[in-house]
């Protein structure tokens, strides 16, 4: 694993076209931001194992995704 450091406003470039920035650092917690391709999928970790989970399971992935969408309000 590559461990980087970053302060608030800077970032990391991923494959040329996606950027993680820190938005924000309040005590333990820190935003980032995540500048991707549209085609390019961007869940928070829980999301993407449920997701993974229910195509195991043959379902239907759009549970998770409103799961994601709702999270980001």
């Amino acid at each position: 694993m590559l461990v980087l450091s970053r302060k608030k406003n800077e970032s990391i470039v991923i494959n040329d076209d996606i950027t993680i920035v820190v938005v924000e650092i309040r005590g333990d917690k820190v935003r980032l931001g995540v500048e991707a391709p549209k085609e390019v999928p961007v869940h928070r970790n829980e999301v993407y194992e449920a997701i993974r989970r229910n195509q195991q399971n043959g379902s239907v992935d759009g549970e998770a995704h409103e799961a994601d969408a709702n999270a980001a309000e």
